[in-house]
């Protein structure tokens, strides 16, 4: 066999591994709702149905004629906003190192000026979690820590953390981040952290649960578990826009924000 021949070969066998490595499916998802909306940012719903979104910095939440806003102009822009409990929303003003929790009405209940606490505490990262406490990425000793806002209590519960938080996420009872590296962690309330491996580059990202999440990239919507046979396979979700703002996935149902619609799509997970 000439080299030429046996150079050629070679080559096929690497992509041909190279293919079995990084396996990739195609998953198609119908499409079960479509709508427009006149928003800067559409940020989910809650399970009784609503949306939520934000316009020039008011946050609403709208079901048909039901439309409810909140704005504070004195504390800036809305840095985040925590939903997993509709009858106390979280709205995160990072510019003012403030909170405000929001009743089922949008009406305030309370708002916390952490530059105020007797403990210096800077956010840079927040949630609702369990018991009336929120969790904080606090950036002045990079450590998760718990906040009681009835009792005005704080405790750490992390050591602190070695790289950068590139994203983050919560649900009541684990904070979730992903590092500059792209590799994944989650803290527990009880300050248990676990390292849940490596993520797939990404532009933007929702985990799931501690082994699955949506990913996009360059425009492209895939599907990842971690505890698959192949660690390295996903899939791609195949939708009709050919690019989108974000990306929301709650109780099966995949929302595409894309300009000034939304489509919604039924995707169940393994």
């Amino acid at each position: 066999m000439s080299k030429t021949a046996s150079f050629f070969l070679y080559l096929l066998f690497i992509c041909c591994s190279f293919s079995a490595v990084f396996s990739q499916s195609q998953r198609t998802v119908p499409s079960v709702s479509h709508f427009t909306i006149d928003a800067d940012e559409f940020l989910g719903y809650d399970s009784f149905g609503f949306c939520y979104q934000i316009k020039n910095n008011v946050f609403s939440k709208i079901k048909g004629k039901e439309i409810f806003e909140y704005k504070n102009v004195s504390l800036g822009n809305i840095t985040k906003v925590d939903l997993q409990n509709p009858l106390k929303i979280v709205l995160f003003y990072e510019d003012f190192n403030t909170v405000v929790l929001l009743d089922n009405q949008l009406n305030k209940i309370t708002e916390i000026n952490f530059s105020l606490n007797n403990t210096p505490i800077v956010v840079s990262a927040i949630g609702m979690s369990t018991q009336n406490q929120l969790w904080i990425y606090n950036a002045l000793n990079q450590q998760i820590s718990l906040f009681d806002y009835l009792k005005n209590e704080y405790k750490t519960v992390s050591t602190p953390l070695i790289e950068t938080i590139k994203y983050y996420q919560t649900d009541f009872n684990t904070f979730y981040w992903i590092d500059k590296k792209n590799n994944w962690f989650s803290c527990d309330i009880f300050g248990k952290t676990t390292s849940l491996g490596k993520v797939s580059d990404f532009d933007s990202i929702e985990i799931i649960n501690n082994h699955q999440y949506l990913f996009s990239k360059a425009n492209l919507l895939y599907f990842k578990d971690i505890t698959s046979t192949n660690s390295n396979a996903f899939s791609q979700i195949e939708i009709l826009e050919k690019s989108f703002d974000k990306f929301c996935y709650k109780d099966q149902i995949l929302s595409i924000f894309t300009a000034k619609e939304i489509t919604n799509y039924k995707i169940v997970t393994p």
